[in-house]
């Protein structure tokens, strides 16, 4: 009845749009399409010198800001929204952030608990001197407490995150 109806009416209204859709692919179109969006050619081509940088995989983030004018930041690497386990991981104290230069990367499907399971993970990378980043869906007890104590020892560097 009536669902069967709002539902073949909003396929057949999506199917409309798509038609008549283009892609937007040169930094001149980006550059309109933001210009129009933020109300603000500057805007629009700030947006589009962003985008233009970072590629269409690329993420901007647009920030409120308490200073006057408009300012582009570019950061290299990988960054997502869930937090180090520990606040002995942070080695920027002023922006609260750990960053780790050319670090090893562990992902890891599970919960790590225990030191044995991520032991020769570890010592690989202990003996390169590189440091490692630890991406689990947790990482508790033992283990965390492992790599907090060798962080603040200064013997190995690593962070544990979280999995997004």
């Amino acid at each position: 009845g009536l669902k069967r109806g709002i539902e073949k009416a909003v396929a057949a209204a999506v199917e409309s749009i798509k038609s008549q859709s283009k892609e937007v692919d040169d930094k001149q179109d980006i550059a309109n399409v933001a210009t129009i969006s933020a109300a603000d050619s500057s805007i629009g081509n700030v947006i589009a010198d962003a985008i233009d940088r970072v590629g269409k995989d690329g993420v901007v983030t647009v920030e409120e800001s308490n200073t006057f004018g408009i300012e582009l930041d570019f950061t290299e690497g990988m960054q997502f929204d869930k937090g180090y386990q520990s606040p002995y991981f942070v080695t920027d104290a002023d922006r609260q952030e750990a960053v780790l230069e050319d670090p090893y990367i562990l992902l890891y499907a599970s919960k790590i608990s225990s030191v044995q399971s991520m032991l020769p993970a570890l010592e690989a990378v202990m003996k390169s001197g590189r440091p490692l980043v630890i991406i689990a869906e947790d990482v508790e007890g033992e283990a965390l407490a492992t790599l907090v104590v060798n962080k603040i020892r200064g013997t190995f560097n690593s962070a544990a995150v979280k999995a997004p």
